[in-house]
């Protein structure tokens, strides 16, 4: 599954991404027919809070709609609707740009500060934005989250 989220879930694209699927995430605020047609042209499922979305003849199939306001109920209604899996590739796409990772070579790893660089045994690289990500405390409570959201709507 692909995935496309308008400008008001940008934290539900950025877990969608931490879970390792295809997500971008709409920042340009172009129109709904535009956002629209990206969704259907790409075979992503467009996932807003915008009930006028729904209104367009092909919106059937691709849009999802999520009205809730906080992160955790739209988590909960996402996986209702789509059979999503919160441990489908973890930590395998770029968080910033949504490229899939690369394993980091020892001159990525090298271009942390040295306090890291010494602590780190396996990292990862976007070859896109040059981003260098690394199994740091943040990641293992994302990982304890995915964790929790796959226990509860998973089973």
């Amino acid at each position: 599954m692909k995935f496309l989220c308008d400008e008001m879930l940008q934290r539900l694209g950025n877990w969608l991404r931490a879970a390792g699927y295809d997500t971008v995430i709409e920042v340009d605020g172009r129109s709904d027919y535009e956002i629209l047609r990206q969704a259907i042209d790409e075979g992503r499922y467009l996932i807003t809070r915008d009930r006028k979305l729904m209104e367009y003849r092909r919106a059937a199939g691709t849009v999802i709609l999520l009205p809730e306001d906080t992160l955790e109920a739209c988590i909960k209604s996402l996986s209702e609707q789509l059979p999503i899996d919160w441990h489908f590739n973890p930590f395998m796409r770029c968080t910033v740009c949504n490229t899939k990772l690369q394993p980091a070579t020892q001159q990525h790893i090298a271009s942390l500060p040295e306090t890291l660089n010494q602590r780190i045994a396996q990292a990862f690289y976007c070859p896109s934005c040059e981003q260098v990500y690394w199994e740091g405390s943040h990641v293992k409570r994302m990982r304890a989250q995915l964790e929790q959201w796959h226990m509860l709507y998973n089973s």
